[in-house]
């Protein structure tokens, strides 16, 4: 397996451009299966995930032509040819589950294998199978697939969702595009992701309003037409780099940026003593950090406009550096403080009590061999290791292909020493 080989201690210096963001495109990508006219989703990211998507809506019979390294993916459900989404290709990656919504509204039935992904807790799928049987689905889950029918086709329907889930969200609205009469949903995710959607779905000819407010309202259409729509920019990966700045340290900025997008994260930081240049209209985000001492800041993650639980690591990577002692509390997923011992390999100072990890920051952090556990955790040990005095080596960084678009490239561009190595070069 590739490996990262990162000597730290070096401050950063010049731009970072933002990649499409893998959350939306993923949907987005789900949304094509709606439509027998052709999508074409440009400012695509090319990420592991995205391309595995994009193999399974092909197994489906979707005509998809995204040449490697082409930051535009276009997408023609006109004839699938099989509505089952097979098991050895949804395993790899949550999102893959989402087909079932689309396949269930356009055609009537589906059956789909439950989604594989990381390893970051249960995070059940019940939410989404109530959604579509409030719709009128009948669902059977057996030998590990879900089989769906609405045979008369989905209706309109009333749902009010216990907790605020994002996943469940983008499916009940995937499939109440096609569905017979008015879809409301109550307590529904305000994910900027969520907007981009509604967006794209409304391009395509669907009748829905509110995406944003906690409440949505969708009246279903009989058909949906082709649409060219441009991802939006990755909250994430910008909060990413802005964090990877805050921690080595410099003056970087962050170009094609979902400012708006970013207040709680923006917010932590300058509570952490970091200087955030922001500016909505040029899509900017500038961080500059020269020397000075960071700041402990304690944080809870939530559902948007909160902390984001895809930034917890992340911020837990800068907090181990910090004048004092942090507390990082984690309400969304159960299991997700798998990189705080990993972290502890370069010197961090963290104890994890339930939802809770406590971090004591340190003067130094110095390089260690680490592995990353998931998607999210991978990064945050990138970051440690930038900040870190020697070298560290990451493994299993094929999670880090999975949501992070040329991030090498990125990173040696604004002065990092980071070097990709396979298990022949050594």
């Amino acid at each position: 397996m590739d490996r990262l080989k990162i000597s730290g201690g070096k401050p950063l210096s010049g731009t970072i451009p933002i990649s499409g963001a893998k959350n939306s495109a993923l949907k987005l990508m789900a949304a094509a299966l709606l439509t027998p006219e052709p999508v074409t989703l440009t400012n695509m990211p090319n990420l592991a995930d995205t391309r595995f998507l994009s193999q399974l809506l092909s197994t489906l019979g979707v005509e998809v032509y995204w040449p490697k390294g082409d930051a535009t993916c276009h997408l023609n459900a006109a004839e699938l040819t099989s509505t089952i989404a097979p098991y050895e290709q949804v395993r790899k990656m949550r999102a893959s589950f989402n087909v079932l919504g689309p396949l269930l509204a356009r055609y009537g039935h589906a059956t789909v294998s439950l989604p594989g992904g990381c390893a970051i807790g249960a995070r059940p799928v019940d939410l989404h199978l109530k959604a579509f049987e409030a719709m009128g689905a009948d669902l059977l889950v057996e030998q590990g697939y879900v089989k769906a029918a609405a045979i008369h086709g989905l209706k309109g329907a009333h749902i009010v969702f216990p907790f605020v889930s994002v996943g469940a969200t983008e499916h009940a609205m995937l499939a109440a595009t096609l569905a017979n009469g008015e879809t409301v949903l109550e307590n529904a995710a305000r994910e900027p992701e969520i907007a981009d959607l509604a967006d794209c779905l409304n391009s395509m000819g669907a009748q829905g309003s509110g995406a944003g407010p906690a409440t949505i309202t969708i009246e279903g259409v009989e058909k949906l037409h082709g649409t060219t729509h441009d991802v939006m920019a990755d909250r994430i990966e910008a909060g990413t780099y802005a964090m990877v700045v805050a921690a080595a340290g410099g003056d970087v900025t962050l170009t094609n940026a979902p400012v708006a997008a970013l207040s709680a994260v923006n917010h932590a930081l300058r509570n952490a003593g970091i200087i955030v240049d922001a500016d909505k209209d040029a899509r900017t985000l500038r961080i500059q950090r020269n020397g000075s001492k960071l700041n402990a800041v304690n944080i809870d993650t939530a559902p948007h406009p909160g902390f984001p639980t895809d930034m917890q690591a992340q911020f837990m990577a800068l907090m181990s550096l910090a004048d004092g002692t942090s507390i990082i509390r984690e309400n969304i997923f159960e299991n997700r403080f798998m990189h705080a011992p990993e972290l502890s390999r370069l010197g961090a100072n963290i104890s994890v009590r339930g939802h809770e990890a406590i971090v004591k920051g340190v003067d130094a952090l110095k390089g260690a061999p680490v592995m990353a556990t998931d998607l999210r955790a991978s990064v945050s040990l990138v970051i440690a290791a930038l900040a870190a005095q020697g070298e560290t080596e990451v493994s299993r960084i094929y999670h880090l292909d999975r949501g992070f678009e040329r991030l090498e490239q990125k990173l040696t561009a604004v002065g990092a020493d980071v070097r990709r190595v396979s298990a022949e070069e050594e």
